[in-house]
């Protein structure tokens, strides 16, 4: 699931007899499970994720336009598949002002018109960009559509007093996924920026440099982003809430981020009056101004007009998508084709409009009862957690109640917002695409900046109805879980309860502990940077979370390439006390009950077998690479072996033999 710590600022084949025999032979299911989906073959002593998966992956090949296919990925589409009806129905006839809206930007993106008519907006942008002598004034112009060279800033919560409402500076202006892209000494690093620069002469050409300029351009941008990253945190170092808290008065930044008149920037940007501001980066912002000061100013105009190109390329006509996706997505993910236009439009529109559109999906999609059965979930598994504090061995009573208190102090969201979002002030028209996400970012850039000086809304959402995800946030104290995901093959009315809680059961339970792990952990109840912890049991902590790193750091996903320890372990941790939390809840909610073997498994082994179902997925070998590198999710065979293999319950459930690679000797528990 996602940490949305990372999120405010700014996731062997079967042979095809075997497959069929397993098909032909199978029974309809009485428990939620589909049995098709197993490997009969596969001995889960050795590779449960196999045994649990190996049908669906031999089924499921990835389609081409995939750099991965899982289950999150299939309800994802199905989820998009209804959105998609009601964007349909709202352009033909639209059933509201906001449907009228929705209707409006669906049609600007479907239409070739609507893509063409965006580059003049652009050839605008850049023209003035040529001809201007004031790069800050431009470069805030853009900051207001959501365009970032360099950096940003918006609003976040104080991390030492989580009631106020902060304005933020945050690190960013890299074409690559993050820092580290542009410093690894791999072969594989070094191919691809190549392949990245090849990529950027390509860009400059088709807007219509010429050769020799391009290639220019196009190291001159190269140069500069290997310089800002070089300035910038690595994706671990940013994982340390206090190394990205710095707080300074708005007086201090000239002297902390020299290079920018700061007082005239947030003017012009719309931010309200700021007496202070954090700057999540400092080593970056110290260095930006020399960066600034020393780089041409052409080089600086060919960094900012590829930055244009880059955040409009996808709402222009279909060449200038596909130019980008020969980059972003065969280079870097392995996909092979680009998704259609359709389904690109519906994911835009769900970022820019989301609550309209979500409001709209709920009233048809998400029942009342679910909800009503997801909440009684929920109880159980923080009660779970409740009795799991005062067991540990590891932790003293005194830091033990803290923990206590932090836990009574949780919220909970589940479905969709009690406040939904208005959208009256946005323009939005059906004749160009480009024009109406610049309006919609320009929206959500103004909304984004009233919050700074203002109690925190705890009614908002990061996240849009329809998402097929959850998360925990730290500073609201607070665990969510959209409509999206509260299906099959997560959650189902008529599922047997082992798979429920096995599935979304463990979701439930993973974004709990969340508020306990190596970030979580560092704020207290009311979701303040603090120290609520024993000096003892803290060591004690991190001494078992150090285990966990270590445990994922020995997985090796391609020859050479090994899990980033210490990017997932947050993740991890979750997933190992997700699994735990969810056992101990199902098991209390089957006192007095017998139990029944469904499917020729026992409730022990259908909870396992749903646990591990939730993250069957293919991946391209790119894609493997790019989430390694950049992903605090481990990879998904050993997101399920790899806290499996420290359950007791799931060595009794299938009788692991010790000494089997799915039993971790020692195991690894933190919670």
């Amino acid at each position: 699931m996602t940490h949305p710590y990372s999120l405010k600022k700014s996731l062997a084949h079967l042979g095809l007899a075997l497959l069929l025999s397993i098909a032909a032979t199978a029974e309809p299911s009485q428990s939620g499970l589909d049995l098709n989906n197993l490997d009969r073959s596969a001995n889960p002593a050795q590779d449960f994720f196999q045994y649990a998966n190996g049908g669906w992956l031999k089924a499921n090949p990835i389609p081409s336009d995939k750099p991965r296919w899982g289950t999150f990925n299939k309800l994802l589409e199905e989820n998009q598949d209804k959105l998609h009806t009601i964007l349909e129905e709202q352009a033909k006839n639209p059933s509201d002002a906001e449907g009228k809206k929705l209707g409006y930007f669906y049609t600007s993106g479907m239409t070739e018109a609507g893509q063409a008519a965006g580059i003049n907006l652009v050839k605008q942008e850049l023209d003035e960009l040529a001809k201007t002598k004031d790069l800050q004034g431009w470069l805030t112009q853009r900051h207001r559509q959501a365009c970032h060279p360099y950096f940003s800033f918006g609003s976040a919560q104080d991390s030492k007093d989580s009631s106020l409402v902060i304005g933020q500076l945050n690190q960013g202006g890299l074409g690559l996924p993050e820092s580290e892209y542009y410093t690894r000494t791999d072969e594989k690093s070094q191919k691809i920026r190549e392949q990245y620069q090849a990529f950027l002469v390509e860009v400059f050409k088709k807007w219509g440099d010429d050769a020799a300029t391009a290639e220019k351009k196009a190291k001159q941008v190269f140069e500069l982003e290997t310089r800002l990253a070089r300035a910038s945190m690595t994706l671990v170092q940013q994982r340390d809430p206090k190394a990205t808290y710095h707080p300074v008065s708005v007086a201090q930044l000239a002297k902390e981020a020299p290079g920018l008149d700061w007082p005239r920037y947030f003017k012009e940007l719309g931010a309200p009056a700021l007496k202070s501001v954090n700057i999540s980066s400092p080593k970056f912002f110290k260095l930006l101004g020399a960066i600034l000061k020393t780089t041409p100013l052409e080089a600086q105009r060919a960094y900012l007009q590829w930055n244009v190109l880059r955040k409009s390329a996808d709402y222009l006509t279909e060449d200038w998508a596909q130019l980008f996706f020969g980059f972003y997505g065969k280079t870097l993910t392995g996909a092979q084709e680009i998704t259609t236009r359709w389904r690109r439009v519906v994911k835009e529109i769900d970022g820019d409009m989301g609550d309209a559109l979500g409001h709209k999906y709920v009233d048809r999609h998400f029942p009342p009862a679910a909800k009503a059965k997801v909440e009684d979930m929920l109880k159980n598994i923080r009660g779970a957690l409740k009795n799991t504090i005062n067991e540990l061995e590891w932790m003293t009573p005194e830091t033990k109640k803290a923990a206590q208190e932090k836990l009574a102090s949780f919220h909970q969201k589940i479905g969709y917002p009690e406040r939904w979002r208005n959208y009256a002030s946005l323009s939005i028209s059906p004749g160009n695409y480009l024009a109406n996400v610049q309006h919609a970012d320009a929206f959500e850039v103004q909304r984004d900046l009233k919050k700074i000086g203002k109690p925190m809304d705890h009614n908002e959402w990061y996240m849009t109805p329809p998402t097929v995800n959850a998360y925990y946030d730290p500073q609201n104290n607070e665990i969510v879980f959209p409509a999206g995901i509260l299906q099959p093959p997560f959650f189902s009315m008529e599922a047997d309860d082992s798979v429920n809680y096995g599935a979304l059961g463990v979701v439930i339970g993973h974004e709990i502990t969340h508020g306990f792990d190596d970030q979580g952990a560092q704020f207290d109840p009311k979701g303040n940077l603090r120290n609520w912890w024993k000096p003892e049991d803290l060591k004690k902590f991190q001494a078992l979370s150090k285990a966990i790193v270590d445990q994922f750091s020995g997985y090796e996903v391609a020859p050479g390439l090994h899990i980033q320890g210490k990017l997932v372990v947050g993740e991890s941790i979750a997933d190992l006390g997700g699994l735990k939390l969810a056992w101990e809840a199902y098991q209390a909610s089957q006192a007095g009950k017998t139990p029944k073997t469904l499917d020729g498994f026992t409730p022990e082994q259908r909870f396992f077998l749903a646990y591990a179902r939730i993250w069957a997925m293919n991946m391209r070998d790119e894609y493997v690479r790019l989430q390694v590198n950049t992903d605090p999710h481990p990879n998904p065979r050993f997101r399920v072996n790899g806290p499996l293999s420290n359950m007791p319950e799931f060595q009794k459930a299938f009788q692991i033999p010790e000494n089997s690679p799915m039993v971790r000797n020692p195991r690894n528990r933190v919670w």
